[in-house]
């Protein structure tokens, strides 16, 4: 059923989108499959971390009090009474005038209260000369020191970075109760289209949003499921969204421009509950979003570049809700304009941009012709120059958001226009 066809802000758009996207229940996995997801308990410690006091260095744990005035001109020689590696439980204590050769992690033996550094001692038959002062606490990691059993150590809500991987191990968890991940169906449609191995006959061209779509659903930390392409009848995209029904969403690629004649909005206004928008931002006016058989439904634009704006304002942050997270949106920084930029038309304009600093400033610029259906401007892209719907020129000095891809600034791009990466790992985990 088609609900509203009015011209809709981003940020409405982006409001009315959530405000319909659920997130997922929770599943149990191995620690090995927590990264990048959401933590759905909290997770408490069950003991003290670290369980014992220990060394901190490689050493001697010594009383401190016998090491007072030492120096190198004048060292003081103490009695090694045993060696203790990592892993041994002291056998002996330390008593005054003696010490015990000590391994990093190692338990922290009774009676000595400090740890000389090894590089602060020359070893002796059976002794070893101090060569600096030691005080008390020095170099040794506390019992409890960093958390104390019953702590509550990570909340509900927590995203699972390599950090809090390395925690839940310290804290015994084999398993851990995270958001699913969310299954995608992605569908394009069309005649002209032609797998990416196949010969492009007059007229085709190859089908380049299926893997797209599916590489940035992917990014996000979704599942996608490819679902091929949906000719032009009516019969067979019925058929193909059916398909996709058994998913957490459903993205198709094409056929929903505004006063276009295309199967797509016929099977749309028949299988769900679909508002046609056009929002007002350019690329990817022509946006669809809906609900079909239960669940969420993004149809975004055919062309390459736009249908990836169109993902990254409105079905990335969708995806991350589902999975529980809280930071939805890109981060974004203050840049200075390198080039004029036109933006006339009164819509929020997304340029594919080229961010760098320069004599410690951010400065961009445009990293291409900027056509929907340009693939290359994306890929020389690490971000989107974001021009209000009010401004129509930004003038070269002049100050504007960007909306980082790929979690940060690139590297200076290769000649010919690419570029070797871009710094900053996975920024939708961020």
């Amino acid at each position: 059923m088609l609900t509203d066809n009015r011209i809709l802000s981003v940020d409405a758009a982006l409001a009315r989108i959530l405000a319909q996207i659920p997130v997922l229940p929770a599943e149990e996995v191995l620690l090995t499959e927590a990264l990048g997801r959401v933590l759905a308990e909290d997770v408490y410690a069950d003991i003290d971390v670290p369980p014992f006091h220990n060394s901190a260095m490689d050493g001697y744990a010594v009383i401190a009090a016998d090491t007072a005035g030492a120096s190198r001109e004048r060292p003081v020689e103490l009695r090694v009474i045993a060696d203790l590696p990592a892993g041994q439980v002291p056998a002996v204590p330390v008593r005054p005038g003696e010490a015990v050769r000590i391994m990093t992690g190692a338990p922290l033996p009774d009676g000595a209260d400090a740890i000389v550094r090894v590089e602060d001692t020359e070893r002796g038959e059976g002794t070893v000369r101090v060569l600096a002062p030691a005080r008390p606490g020095r170099d040794v990691r506390l019992a409890g020191e960093d958390v104390r059993a019953g702590d509550l150590v990570l909340p509900t809500g927590t995203f699972v970075r390599p950090a809090e991987v390395g925690m839940l191990a310290m804290l015994g968890r084999r398993r851990v109760r995270v958001v699913r991940r969310p299954r995608v169906a992605v569908l394009t449609t069309g005649d002209e289209l032609v797998d990416v191995d196949e010969p492009l006959t007059p007229g085709k061209i190859r089908n380049i949003n299926l893997y797209s779509i599916s590489a940035q659903v992917a990014w996000c930390g979704g599942v996608p499921v490819p679902l091929g392409v949906a000719r032009d009848t009516l019969e067979e995209l019925e058929a193909r969204i059916r398909e996709g029904l058994s998913t957490d969403m459903l993205i198709t690629s094409a056929g929903v421009s505004v006063g276009d004649y295309d199967v797509v909005k016929a099977v749309l206004d028949k299988l769900g509950h679909i508002d046609f928008w056009r929002v007002n931002m350019k690329p990817a006016k022509p946006l669809a979003f809906g609900r079909i058989g239960g669940i969420p439904m993004f149809g975004l634009p055919g062309n390459p570049a736009s249908s990836m704006v169109a993902f990254e304002q409105f079905v990335r942050p969708a995806l991350l809700k589902m999975q529980g997270r809280r930071a939805l949106h890109k981060p974004t920084l203050q840049a200075i304009a390198e080039v004029a930029l036109d933006n006339r038309g009164g819509r929020r304009a997304f340029v594919r941009g080229y961010v760098h600093q320069h004599d410690g400033a951010w400065r961009v610029r445009p990293a291409g012709q900027e056509g929907a259906g340009i693939m290359t401007t994306m890929v020389r892209a690490n971000c989107l120059i974001v021009i209000p719907e009010q401004v129509e020129r930004v003038a070269p000095g002049d100050t504007v958001t960007v909306e980082l891809l790929d979690g940060g600034a690139a590297e200076e791009p290769v000649a010919g226009g690419g570029r070797p990466g871009a710094a900053g790992g996975d920024d939708c985990c961020a």
